[in-house]
């Protein structure tokens, strides 16, 4: 917090400051015994009739009546990051695009409208990776026309939490009735180590997903589209653990796409008789050698925030979150929303 000479804490943000990462104390108005005071760090998003908007890095957005500011200053843009290989979120916003690509997309200016079928939202929605060719408004208004088209519900996919992520826009979707669904992580890690994770003599590399790996993945009835997609990317491999006989499903599987330094992965499962017996990440070294083998150096997945299980065991093989990530559905039909999750 900003402290005068006089020691007295100090309120050092204005209205001019929105766009700017800050670190703000304010009184809590309820507050309990001992507790008169709490401090709020992110985007200061917008600054209206006394209230400040302050959106943090999970995305989550926090309303403080500028009656209650106690302190506030403006903090560098992003925090130094401690762990896993240094990226920006562009880079890897463009090298998961590459790796799950749509059947259709369209660019709005810096804006690509992407279309799948419905399978998944990440297929199926906005990736905002620089300005629209026209006012907020026009922009999000041809967003709808162009997915109603295609019997669609539209989406945005945001991101919070990294210098040139897009705190603004979800405050501004939010003031508009868009409604977030999905919050993810994309989390990056050193590929080195994962390769020696685990034993992978018993899993099974291929180019494409063939029925045995479609029997263990969890979206039933996966549509030549979903396989179009599943299938994109620049080098795509796919992991099979086989199961116990010749007829059963797989008892693990895995997606990796390599891409220059990256190594990205995905759909990742275990059959849940046979969790806790190393599978996954038998899964993902054998990946990770192949990712080696191509000259890639780094990884990458994306997990969602309410995966415990998934989050600790890729904490442990030294992931750590870069940003966070966000589906914002138009507030018009939302009945026809039918996408899976993430």
């Amino acid at each position: 917090m900003e402290i005068s000479a006089a020691g007295r804490l100090e309120v050092r943000i204005t209205a001019a400051d929105v766009g700017k990462r800050v670190s703000v104390r304010s009184l809590i108005e309820h507050e309990a015994p001992g507790e008169k005071f709490t401090d709020t760090v992110g985007v200061l998003t917008s600054w209206d009739n006394g209230v400040l908007l302050i959106t943090r890095k999970s995305g989550e957005s926090v309303r403080i009546p500028e009656s209650a500011l106690v302190a506030g200053k403006t903090v560098p843009p992003a925090p130094a990051r401690r762990r896993g290989p240094a990226a920006s979120y562009e880079e890897l916003a463009r090298a998961a695009a590459r790796a799950w690509r749509p059947v259709e997309s369209e660019w709005l200016g810096g804006w690509e409208l992407r279309a799948a079928s419905g399978f998944t939202r990440r297929a199926n929605s906005v990736l905002p990776l620089g300005a629209p060719d026209a006012p907020l408004d026009e922009a999000l208004e041809a967003v709808r026309r162009w997915y109603g088209e295609r019997g669609l519900p539209a989406y945005v996919q945001t991101a919070t939490g990294a210098e040139g992520t897009q705190e603004l826009l979800c405050a501004e979707l939010e003031r508009r009735g868009w409604v977030r669904e999905v919050t993810a992580g994309l989390w990056v890690g050193p590929l080195a180590p994962i390769a020696d994770e685990g034993d992978p003599a018993g899993v099974v590399l291929s180019r494409r997903a063939g029925e045995g790996w479609l029997a263990r993945y969890q979206r039933k009835g996966v549509s030549e589209v979903a396989l179009r997609v599943l299938e994109s990317g620049p080098s795509v491999w796919f992991a099979t653990v086989p199961g116990e006989s010749a007829d059963a499903p797989p008892a693990a599987i895995g997606r990796c796409v390599v891409d220059g330094r990256w190594a990205g992965f995905a759909a990742v499962e275990v059959d849940p008789a046979l969790r806790r017996r190393g599978l996954a990440t038998a899964v993902m070294a054998a990946l990770a050698r192949q990712a080696l083998d191509e000259g890639a150096s780094a990884a990458w997945l994306q997990v969602e925030a309410d995966n415990a299980a998934a989050r600790a065991l890729y904490a442990g093989m030294g992931f750590a979150a870069h940003h966070a990530y966000h589906h914002y559905r138009a507030p018009e039909g939302a009945a026809a929303a039918g996408i899976r999750s993430s």
